[in-house]
């Protein structure tokens, strides 16, 4: 496994999952990617493993694509970014975040996925897709409108605005917000978790994921996602802003996502 993620059992039964390039701040490459795909997969193979938790290294959550890997990559950057999606959206064990500091783009999105999520009061969360020229990834012009209702989650993609944890919580990102460096302590919450639990927990988790867009992500992949990708990276790079891609695949944004 890339060294660019680390594993580490951290309790009976939970997996942490690290995200480990402090020095750019845990921007994700396809390393960063192949390493948490292998890692899910390790953790949904280990019958030991009973809860997964993901968090950064250097006090940093993500701070979303490291742009300059995927800009040399072709397609490959938004196939392994995919590939991960679909990982985590399909876990069949609780999946948990522990943000701290930046948790840019997918470091935002992937919190919708995630079963719970806690941050600490100095994380900072931002979704600048539109600026960017970019669809918003991972159904979350689908999945946030959801947690967070259509007016909070139109502001928070369509301005792509940086907001605290304070507004993420009342956006439906979080469960709680605690202590600055504190994100991890919500670790003592799965120690209680007893043997022979997974049935019932994949019980629980068979209905909220099936809630999630899984199937949905990957037909739109398969019949026009990587068009979309492209056509966005296109126009951004054309126009030099976001809200010409945003207003141009408007009808498919709801379910727009790589």
């Amino acid at each position: 496994m890339s060294s660019a993620v680390l594993t580490e059992t951290v309790a009976p039964g939970v997996l942490q999952i690290t995200m480990n390039r402090p020095e750019r701040k845990n921007a994700l490459d396809r390393a960063s990617y192949l390493g948490l795909i292998d890692a899910f997969a390790a953790a949904e193979a280990d019958a030991e493993v009973r809860a997964i938790l993901v968090t950064g290294a250097g006090g940093c959550f993500t701070s979303g694509n490291d742009i300059r890997d995927f800009a040399a990559s072709a397609d490959d950057g938004a196939r392994v970014a995919m590939d991960f999606l679909g990982a985590i959206s399909t876990a069949t064990k609780p999946v948990v975040a522990a943000v701290e500091g930046f948790a840019v783009g997918i470091g935002t999105t992937m919190l919708l996925h995630c079963d719970l999520a806690f941050a600490g009061t100095g994380a900072m969360f931002r979704m600048p897709f539109v600026t960017l020229g970019l669809c918003p990834e991972g159904a979350s012009s689908y999945l946030l409108p959801l947690a967070a209702g259509s007016k909070r989650a139109a502001e928070l993609l369509m301005l792509g605005e940086s907001f605290g944890p304070q507004a993420a919580l009342e956006a439906g990102l979080l469960n709680a917000v605690l202590a600055e460096g504190k994100a991890l302590d919500r670790l003592a919450f799965f120690q209680p978790i007893p043997d022979g639990a997974e049935e019932a927990l994949g019980q629980l988790l068979g209905p909220v994921h099936g809630n999630l867009p899984g199937a949905v992500l990957q037909r739109r992949v398969g019949e026009s996602g990587e068009e979309l990708v492209t056509i966005g990276l296109e126009i951004g790079a054309r126009h030099g802003q976001g809200r010409h891609c945003l207003v141009r695949h408007k009808p498919m944004n709801k379910l727009v996502n790589y």
